[in-house]
């Protein structure tokens, strides 16, 4: 409701009936799950089934060792996965952080502060330099109002706004110039208007109601893992079913051996170390990216950057500083200056042939200026719109002292900025003649009021259409302009001296490329993932800064926002095919993002997402993997993301991505080696059943060697370094399961040897004479012999043990030994050794034991060989491919 002319806003009455009607101006935070629904939630997988019926049956038949451990696994994986959860979902409270305070309102006709809390649609708002917006607000009046969006819009400039503004219905938020919303900034001047939205309701509200309402896509490697338990969970079942099948048609078997038999079974198949090994492997990569400033807020997400294939990024503040720069001085007769150097610091030198002709143009920029430059605390410090903070940058590179000439030339009036004027200015003292008038502003505008123009050879007529060509070569770059003039004045009002001008010059800003983007870029498209660049700022300015990052689209194929609405509206398929092949998306709105993040997803890419504000977090939440910038990200945008970089630093993202694939192949390995270890066991049992032998180990026995002698060189294999090619390998397949052809491989190789060499030394010594109980202790020690070589081995799946560097992992070489030792120490300790039923072996049974373990290092060392040769071989006809195809192409 917009108040009665006369501004008295609502009265008390009004404003509390509105409040009971509307509610209070503030972001609901959702409800939490308690830690016993988290605890519970735990034990959803079909893991945990097979292990709680293993449980519960070992308990029914007295078999209280096995029960025990197997309660002891689900237990560890409920604990861990707990903690894992309970710190997730608190992106609403940061949300409603961004609107709590005070608001300046004007009730029952008396201006005064209330709690924004309080504030309801039709509050007369009061608005000044500094506020931050308490809600959505349609201006009455505005003087001057400048307002930073940048978190709603992704807009690197402050918005003018003006109340008399006529929009479109359909306008963008960077375009509804009447308009205030709720989380931004206002930059510069003041205005008053009306609430017309609070709480959920404002554009701000939406955005949260998006983060609350939309669940995140699971991170890579949930989805892996859950498919791949799904797979073994099958896969043991029916093992476990011919089993049985099996054992009733031989004969032979009671009903208690052949449930027995069934849960040995499943013991052994079921990785039970693998949730230990998953999170000793994510909490490495966590330490080993904070090294490399990227902090990790949720484990899983480690591996989650390490699997994307695409990158959305945002301009303003992640690809670029953030801070406008100056990079090029015009004068009007064609004199061009490069400027070097970024940032709010002096650091730089202005390059051209006689840079003192800058000196009148860089005055009238230092004097036509609202802002301060100060050096404290050891660094510059800026206060005031950032255009006039870049014009005190300048004038320090060009050697001016800002304190002196602002002192020699004191300022007698001001001109403020407004965008009907689409200029400012300033009466000053001045040198040569005693008033000056310091003008800068909309080249088109200035033109307009200049008659001459400043040449090396002084002043003469100005020539429109060469500057007007200097004008139409540089917006093309997609530089923010601003002309600069100046004339002789006189003691009256500056407003009404407004032209019969000197053109001074065009100065050239832009918010300028990180440094270190380019190369990150360059190396992410070497590791096989896409960049595109997503923002809220002109096409203009998003092409120039993605020629500058050599991405592609930068010259004509900016894809926008009012033509994904267009292609929204024509349907799916329209939408997809428009923003599959685009790398460059300018005047894009919050949802749109999520809308870009989707068709890519849709599409079978793995997405990660990158930016600092508010307006970055629900596609961010949407995607795979969201990446936050630590210093000047939003608590919103932290507290969305997965992951932060912590130095803000574009390249640090790289470092994730690798340390996110080592992440990934160690878990394979892992995997590998606990499937592989499983698949022996089930295969020894197999055999057995069918040389109707007793059952080779029994459950205890089983839990023993995959959580205690293989688990601690499982969790060892966690901490392997680099390989050393991580980045020049193509990203994953986001459709590649976790056990993918190349682990099926190795299962089938390296478990086949250990389950036939494992049967063959249990058959011998039980047709040697030796009873059930010294043919399951020695194939027990020969089973741990086997995973002492296999962890060694499984260090790399292609690389010879014998040339990886022995020291580069000292976790798995101590892990080796020790899980030995420990498994020969239990055969003498009291109470172990009989809950194991296990007894001492003689020095040649170990050695014996230990020459038939080193058949497994030889079989996996061929199998190793033949990887290499086939991958040579490869390479090489794709070698000669290329080749072939250039030569054609030459021959053309």
């Amino acid at each position: 409701m917009r108040p009665q002319a006369g501004g008295r806003g609502l009265s008390s009455e009004e404003a509390r009936e509105r409040l009971q009607a509307c509610g209070r101006n503030q972001l609901p935070e959702p409800p939490l799950p308690g830690l016993h629904v988290i605890f519970l939630r735990q034990f959803r997988s079909p893991f945990i089934y097979i292990l709680l019926v293993a449980a519960l049956v070992s308990w029914a038949l007295s078999q209280m060792a096995n029960a025990v451990f197997i309660m002891a696994v689900l237990l560890l994986n409920a604990v861990i996965g707990t903690v894992q959860e309970f710190s997730a979902q608190r992106s609403a409270a940061a949300l409603r952080n961004m609107v709590r305070g005070v608001a300046h309102v004007i009730r029952d006709g008396v201006a005064g502060r209330i709690d924004v809390e309080e504030l309801v649609p039709g509050d007369l708002v009061l608005l000044s330099s500094g506020d931050k917006v308490p809600a959505d607000v349609l201006l009455d009046s505005s003087d001057s109002l400048s307002v930073d969006e940048s978190m709603l819009t992704g807009e690197s400039l402050a918005t003018t706004k003006n109340a008399h503004a006529q929009v479109a219905d359909d306008a963008s938020l960077a375009e509804r110039f009447n308009q205030c919303f709720a989380g931004s900034t206002v930059t510069h001047g003041r205005a008053q208007g009306v609430v017309t939205a609070t709480g959920l309701e404002t554009e701000l509200g939406h955005i949260a109601d998006h983060v609350l309402g939309r669940e995140s896509a699971d991170p890579p490697l949930l989805i892996r893992i859950r498919l791949f338990t799904y797979q073994m969970a099958g896969a043991i079942g029916i093992a476990i079913l011919l089993l049985v099948t099996l054992m009733l048609l031989r004969g032979g078997y009671g009903a208690e051996g052949i449930i027995l038999m069934a849960i040995g079974l499943a013991v052994s198949a079921i990785p039970e170390g693998l949730p230990a090994a998953l999170t000793v492997a994510l909490a490495i990569g966590m330490r080993r990216m904070a090294a490399n400033k990227v902090i990790i807020r949720k484990l899983v997400a480690v591996e989650a950057l390490g699997s994307c294939t695409f990158i959305c990024s945002d301009k303003t503040g992640t690809l670029t500083v953030n801070e406008l720069t100056v990079r090029q001085a015009v004068l009007p007769d064609g004199a061009t200056f490069e400027v070097t150097g970024e940032g709010v610091a002096p650091g730089g030198a202005v390059l051209g042939d006689d840079p003192e002709l800058l000196r009148d143009l860089c005055i009238t920029g230092l004097l036509a200026n609202e802002s301060h430059l100060d050096y404290s605390g050891g660094e510059w410090v800026s206060n005031g719109d950032i255009v006039d903070v870049a014009f005190l940058i300048l004038a320090k590179k060009l050697g001016f002292s800002l304190s002196e000439i602002r002192s020699e030339r004191a300022q007698l009036e001001l001109i403020p900025y407004e965008s009907e004027r689409a200029l400012s200015g300033s009466l000053n003292v001045g040198d040569e003649h005693p008033l000056v008038l310091h003008v800068k502003g909309s080249p088109e505008k200035l033109l307009g009021l200049c008659t001459r123009m400043r040449t090396r050879d002084g002043d003469v007529p100005v020539d429109r259409a060469r500057i007007e060509g200097q004008i139409e070569q540089l917006a093309g770059k997609g530089y923010r302009l601003i002309a600069l003039a100046r004339r002789r004045a006189e003691e009256r009002d500056a407003l009404d001296q407004l032209g019969e001008m000197t053109f001074l010059g065009l100065v050239a800003m832009i918010d300028p490329v990180r440094p270190e983007a380019r190369e990150a870029i360059r190396r992410c498209r070497r590791g096989g993932i896409e960049v595109a660049m997503v923002t809220g700022d002109h096409p203009a300015t998003a092409g120039a800064i993605a020629r500058e990052l050599e991405l592609e689209g930068g010259s004509d194929g900016v894809v926008t926002g009012s033509m994904i609405k267009q292609a929204t509206a024509q349907g799916e398929a329209e939408l997809d095919a428009l923003i599959l092949p685009a790398r460059v998306f300018a005047r894009i709105e919050p949802t749109q993002k999520e809308q870009i993040v989707d068709s890519l997803m849709r599409n079978g890419h793995f997405v990660a997402v990158t930016g600092d504000g508010v307006n970055d977090a629900p596609a961010m939440r949407r995607a795979n993997a969201g990446v936050a910038m630590g210093k000047r990200g939003t608590d919103v945008a932290r507290e969305t993301a997965d992951l932060i970089i912590a130095d803000d630093n574009f390249a640090s993202i790289v470092a994730g991505i690798e340390q996110g694939r080592i992440v990934y192949n160690n878990i394979r390995k892992v995997i590998a080696l606990l499937t592989a270890t499983g698949f022996s066991a089930l295969l020894l049992f197999f055999l057995t059943v069918f040389a109707g032998l007793p059952m080779p180990l029994i459950a205890v026995q089983l839990l023993w060697l995959n959580l205690v002698a293989n688990g601690l060189q499982d969790v060892a294999l966690a901490f392997e370094p680099a390989e050393g090619h991580e980045l020049e390998q193509p990203p994953r397949s986001p459709r590649e399961p976790v056990f993918e052809k190349h682990i099926i491989q190795h299962v089938l190789v390296s478990g086949t040897t250990m389950g036939v060499l494992a049967f063959a030394t249990f058959a011998w010594l039980m047709h040697g004479g030796s009873d059930v109980a010294d043919a399951r202790n020695a194939t027990l020690m020969l089973m741990v012999l086997f995973g002492n070589i296999h962890a060694l081995s499984s260090r790399s799946e292609t690389q010879s043990l014998f040339r990886m560097r022995l020291l580069s992992n000292p976790f798995l070489i101590l892990a080796v030994p020790f899980a030995q030792g420990v498994h020969i120490a239990a055969m003498y300790l009291p109470g172990i050794s009989d809950v194991l039923a296990l007894s001492p072996v003689t020095l040649g049974q170990w050695l014996v034991l230990l020459g038939i373990a080193l058949v497994l290092l030889l079989v996996e060392e061929a199998h190793k060989w033949y990887l290499r040769r086939r991958r040579a071989a490869v390479h090489a006809t794709a070698g000669r491919a290329s080749a072939g195809r250039a030569s054609a192409g030459r021959a053309s």
